[in-house]
């Protein structure tokens, strides 16, 4: 009999038959969100995610396995990360020897590529344009299970997965939040930290390691995300085709089922290091990421440290009793911690900060959070949301993180479930949640050489906790403004410069930019003001005119003005270079008009009040002095001072000099600076995203009409100083990573005809795995994490030409001579023809990367015109490189690279012969 049962179980078959028919065969559609769509490889298990987006002609793939340092156990941990280094170290079929390794298949077309660990997950990723997908599907498809793990290669990597856990030891904050987790999770593998116990790290065995990679390397333990310009059932065809060909794991997924027993007491931790600053942290027990309370827990988060309205900034920071403050919640597949972190400023104690951090949780106890701080907080979350769609990665990369917690749908539900949070819900986790007795209160002490204990002060430590990566995120992509732009067929149209209008709109260039991004906007601009344009001996009163720009205005008070952006969800900073005044904004397509306003009225008039100044320079002595206790500032500050002259831009004066310099500055130099050098003359305007070009160019005709002054750029005449040849030594103790620094001044500018053959020549040594320096010295020595070299001209002045990298005291010697051997032989014997078409081919394609989100199109714009560029310029530059021969790249290595001119500087825990220190 037919009957309402048997037609809804026929519907039900035809609706998955009809849903399944349009994708290739050997798939079985999931489900499909917010214009995501999930696949299962019936064959083995592996899921697909796939969002289509041809707004830019670049795409993403991402692999994301299902395992993380919460899957070690004490003698393996850091196997993970140590395991993701190894991935890169090939396959029989992809190597090195035979010209397979991923930096050659993919880095030399462009693509931004890494990997990275975390507690709940590893991920490898590439960005790349999307005409080499399936060379990306292929690649990540053997590496999945014919990985050759040798012994060799172990044993090379481990030193360099050694430097990066003992530049992380450099942190007094990284080691205090490893600490902080140590002491709270005594059961759970949250206890130790993604990059492992150094022991494990020395001693794990091939076989250790390759139980780990047989054990959770497989499709049924993967998701593979394609966020993106390709086809659908191309892409899934090409999943098929390689990845169809491995089965599901023999053994089932070891799930881990250790719980964190319940915390019946409040637990403390003090690390004494030498340091200039003390750090206090508190966390306390939070629920994993899939519980309801993540959300209310979120909107937490963003009350407490986002913005100068935030209850930490106006606590800490405004009443100077911190230099920094943040709040980290860690949003983990298991329960894990929210840390409320604090940077003590001068003279002030680690209780004190302590007690006023508690009693803001204790005010919400009681009395709960505003109206305006729970709207303010929705329209942050939810303006951050529309950001983090900006480009492929981005959207990949979140996905990610959701698929780590244990459902990616985390990410499309995210907002909606922010959304629905009341002040009731707020008020309720904090009394649940932030209880004393599931507390862990973490102090870092500095201590002075001597062992006595300093009056802490600033600290070098501005990060929060992040993955371990395979690589320093974003050093294989040169500087935005060296960015070669991609070359355009023969006789095609721009597909750039046909985007973009410029106009001179109330005395400003202002130039516009559409990008494929839906409903955001990036600003970016600058005007002169910088440091070169101090008068007389004081060089901070540039720095600090430029810093007083967000502190409130003659119309509004600074916290009024930044509600003003935070309530829009709005971002809007300012920063003082050498020769410019930068700012940056982003924000919703609906409010631009409005940032416009708000930058107007900071840069027009400023209040420039004592009481703000008082502030300004105490955090800005704290920034300063913070800088003596971070290797990489030490040896850059000694470098410059080495090979320029006092007179020229690019020298560094003391850190002493420059904060009794920020001390003697007076209001009315500020008021001075300002109207001297402020002003339309030679200002450029940049947005980028979604424009509306009329709405945009009305806005800053309101705003900056009747706006007069400014100053034109200065030239500087090329450094002249004839520095000695030798090695310096910067003494720092407690520093287990070293950081040096070998260069010279160049006598080159931008826009010298030299510049881009030295560009290219020194891209082919020393930018990213690509460069000689990593292939050799990280790559096959294992010497160093991480080691590069910089072609660093100016526009307004010429610049330097040095190599950077980081060494363990005891291989320093060692790390030092390897590199003066290939420095030496690049400059003897140049670059071959090979390489000099693989750099080009890898600039353009990386260009192209690059341009496809709004930031990165807006920086890429404000670049060439700063150099007085056309806009046009965008496409005809790519012809001036690939017209350089390599006769002309070899001869400007020779001529402005000389080995026996070479200053080194070395700053870290050594003597002054360059010695490691005595541990005491």
């Amino acid at each position: 009999m037919f009957n309402k049962l048997t037609f809804m179980v026929m519907i039900f078959f035809l609706t998955i038959s009809f849903s399944n028919a349009s994708i290739p065969e050997g798939f079985t559609k999931v489900k499909e969100l917010d214009g995501i769509e999930e696949f299962n490889l019936t064959s083995n298990d592996l899921s697909v995610l796939l969002m289509e987006d041809h707004s830019a002609p670049v795409l993403t793939f991402m692999v994301t396995f299902h395992v993380g340092s919460r899957n070690e156990v004490t003698g393996t941990t850091g196997s993970t990360h140590l395991l993701e280094h190894l991935m890169f170290k090939g396959t029989p079929k992809f190597n090195k020897a035979n010209g397979g390794h991923i930096d050659n298949l993919l880095g030399n077309v462009g693509a931004m590529l890494n990997a990275s660990t975390w507690t709940d997950r590893t991920n490898y990723f590439e960005s790349i344009p999307s005409e080499y997908l399936e060379t990306a599907i292929e690649f990540e498809a053997d590496r999945m299970r014919n990985l050759s793990l040798l012994k060799e290669d172990k044993d090379a990597e481990m030193t360099v997965v050694r430097n990066e856990y003992e530049r992380g030891e450099n942190s007094p904050y990284q080691t205090l939040d490893k600490e902080i987790f140590a002491t709270a999770f005594q059961a759970h593998p949250y206890h130790h930290s993604t990059i492992g116990w150094r022991s494990d790290i020395e001693n794990v065995t091939i076989p250790k390691l390759r139980e780990f990679y047989n054990t959770f390397y497989w499709p049924n333990n993967a998701t593979i995300t394609i966020i993106g310009d390709f086809d659908k059932n191309n892409a899934l065809e090409l999943v098929k085709k390689y990845y169809g060909k491995i089965s599901r794991s023999p053994q089932e997924i070891p799930q881990l089922y250790t719980t964190e027993p319940e915390q019946e007491g409040p637990r403390r931790v003090v690390v004494k290091r030498p340091g200039q600053l003390g750090v206090v942290g508190i966390a306390w027990k939070i629920p994993g990421a899939l519980n309801k309370d993540t959300y209310s827990l979120a909107v937490l988060n963003n009350i407490m440290q986002s913005g100068k309205n935030s209850r930490m900034y106006k606590t800490l920071i405004d009443q100077n009793k911190a230099s920094n403050a943040f709040d980290d919640h860690s949003m983990f597949k298991d329960p894990s911690l929210y840390i409320s972190y604090a940077f003590l400023a001068p003279g002030v104690t680690h209780e004190e900060v302590e007690k006023l951090i508690l009693e803001e949780f204790e005010k919400v106890k009681k009395d709960g959070v505003t109206d305006a701080e729970l709207n303010r907080a929705k329209s942050q979350i939810t303006a951050s949301t529309a950001f983090g769609r900006d480009g492929s990665f981005s959207i990949a990369g979140q996905i990610n993180e959701s698929i780590a917690r244990g459902d990616w749908t985390f990410y499309t539900n995210y907002l909606d479930n922010i959304k629905k949070v009341t002040k009731d819900d707020i008020q309720k986790v904090v009394e649940k949640y932030f209880i004393e007795d599931h507390s862990t209160t973490g102090y870092f002490i500095p201590v002075v050489p001597g062992g006595s204990k300093e009056k802490p002060g600033p600290s070098s430590l501005n990060e929060r906790q992040q993955p371990q990566y395979y690589r320093t995120p974003g050093m294989a992509v040169p500087a935005v403004s060296s960015a070669l732009p991609m070359a355009q067929p023969d006789g095609q149209e721009s597909s750039i410069a046909k985007n973009i209008t410029r106009k001179n709109i109330a005395g400003i260039d202002v130039i516009t930019a559409k990008t494929g991004v839906k409903d955001v906007v990036t600003i970016t601009g600058s005007l002169p003001g910088g440091d070169v344009f101090n008068d007389g001996a004081n060089k901070m009163v540039a720095d600090l005119t430029g810093r007083m720009l967000d502190k409130g205005t003659t119309k509004n008070d600074k916290f009024a003005l930044a509600e003003k952006l935070e309530n829009l969800g709005a971002r809007l900073s300012f920063g003082v270079g050498r020769y410019n005044i930068t700012f940056n904004g982003r924000c919703l397509k609906k409010d631009v008009p409005t940032v416009i306003n708000l930058l107007a009225e900071q840069l027009r008039m400023p209040a420039f009040t004592e009481e703000e100044l008082a502030k300004v320079k105490k955090q800005r002595i704290a920034r300063f002095k913070r800088a003596l206790e971070n290797t990489n500032s030490r040896a850059t500050e000694e470098l410059n001072r080495l090979i320029f002259s006092e007179d020229h831009p690019n020298y560094d004066e003391t850190t002493e000099k420059q904060i009794a310099d920020i001390e003697a500055v007076t209001l009315d130099d500020i008021k001075s600076f300002h109207k001297k050098y402020y002003g339309p003359k030679s200002m450029i305007f940049v947005a980028a995203g979604d424009i509306d070009n009329k709405a945009i160019q009305s806005a800053i005709k309101n705003a900056f009409k009747g706006w007069s002054g400014g100053t034109d750029y200065k030239n500087y005449p090329r450094e002249t100083k004839k520095t000695k040849a030798g090695k310096h030594f910067v003494t720092m103790e407690g520093k287990t990573s070293t950081s040096i620094l070998i260069g010279k001044s160049t006598g080159l500018k931008r826009t010298d005809k030299d510049y881009i053959p030295l560009y290219l020549g020194n891209t082919v040594f020393g930018t990213g795995f690509a460069g000689r320096l990593m292939s050799i010295i990280r790559d096959d020595e294992g010497l160093t994490y991480n080691i590069y070299s910089v072609h660093g001209s100016d526009i307004y002045s010429d610049g330097k030409w040095f190599i950077g990298a980081t060494f363990s005291p005891n291989l320093l010697d060692k790390g030092l001579t390897s590199t003066m051997r290939e420095l030496k032989r690049w400059v003897n014997d140049g670059v071959n023809a090979e390489e000099l078409k693989k750099v080009k081919k890898r600039l353009t394609g990386r260009y192209k990367v690059g341009l496809a989100t709004s930031r990165g199109m807006a920086r890429q714009v404000l670049s060439f015109v700063q150099r007085g560029y056309d806009v046009a310029y965008m496409d005809q530059y790519a012809d001036d490189v690939n017209k350089v021969t390599l006769s002309q790249v070899n001869d400007a290595i020779k001529k402005y690279i000389d080995p026996d001119a070479i200053v080194t500087v070395v700053a870290g825990s050594i003597d002054q012969d360059g010695k490691p220190l005595s541990k005491k």
